[in-house]
């Protein structure tokens, strides 16, 4: 993951942590109340225009529970190993630049701050915008086997997305239209399962039921292009 921030020291951590806490944005996700505690996303524009925007998630008292963590723990720090986890099965997620967390006055405060994607668009946003007829038939079929490949990958390495709908799902087709990158985008919910069909079943059941504005006939493209990587990715165990 590139870019990101290795700390050694508690005092380097609530540095660290304090600086990138005092920075702020434009809220692109206000922060909505959950789990008793506040979460939202900000736009941080860096001062090199021509390099990545950043989006700085900013949580308190957002926190999930486990055997592991019974009272509780920041959910960006469970994102923060999941976008390592993906980033090793070969699956784009967006660069982490800097996650930490801090107990201030009893409660948690966490930042996940992350490279944005530049050139890719939601899969909402594919088929809102009419990508098909821009980009053509063959440019839009590779997106859906690239879809199901890159899924394959997350359930196959034994990973739920756990909130896989297609606004957290980006594309971008080379300039050229001869190949298309998928990303994963908020992690928050990923989740180790011990079975890989759990973690297929949980997450195509989410992507079928939101789908919206992708017919049903893309859907079993889709579906073909996954279940040969998945037949494959299994049998090599």
């Amino acid at each position: 993951m590139a870019g990101q921030i290795v700390l050694s020291s508690p005092s380097q951590v609530s540095s660290a942590f304090q600086r990138w806490w005092n920075t702020r944005g434009e809220w692109v996700e206000p922060p909505n109340v959950r789990r008793d505690g506040e979460s939202g996303v900000q736009l941080l524009q860096t001062r090199d225009r021509s390099r990545p925007a950043l989006y700085c998630k900013r949580q308190v008292g957002h926190l999930y529970r486990s055997l592991r963590h019974p009272f509780g723990r920041p959910t960006v720090l469970r994102e923060q190993v999941a976008l390592s986890a993906f980033g090793r099965l070969g699956v784009r997620v967006p660069d982490l630049v800097y996650c930490g967390a801090s107990r201030e006055g009893g409660r948690w405060q966490a930042l996940l701050v992350t490279r944005a994607l530049t050139g890719f668009v939601s899969l909402d946003a594919w088929y809102r915008d009419g990508a098909q007829r821009r980009y053509g038939d063959a440019v839009h079929r590779q997106m859906l086997e690239q879809l199901g490949l890159t899924l394959s990958r997350v359930h196959l390495g034994r990973w739920q997305h756990g909130c896989c709908y297609p606004k957290h799902i980006f594309i971008r087709p080379s300039d050229d239209g001869a190949s298309v990158e998928v990303a994963l985008l908020d992690l928050e919910k990923s989740r180790r399962r011990l079975r890989r069909s759990a973690a297929s079943r949980h997450d195509l059941r989410q992507l079928y039921r939101h789908r919206d504005e992708i017919p049903l006939t893309d859907m079993q493209l889709f579906r073909k292009a996954y279940d040969a990587a998945f037949a494959i990715g299994r049998g090599r165990g």
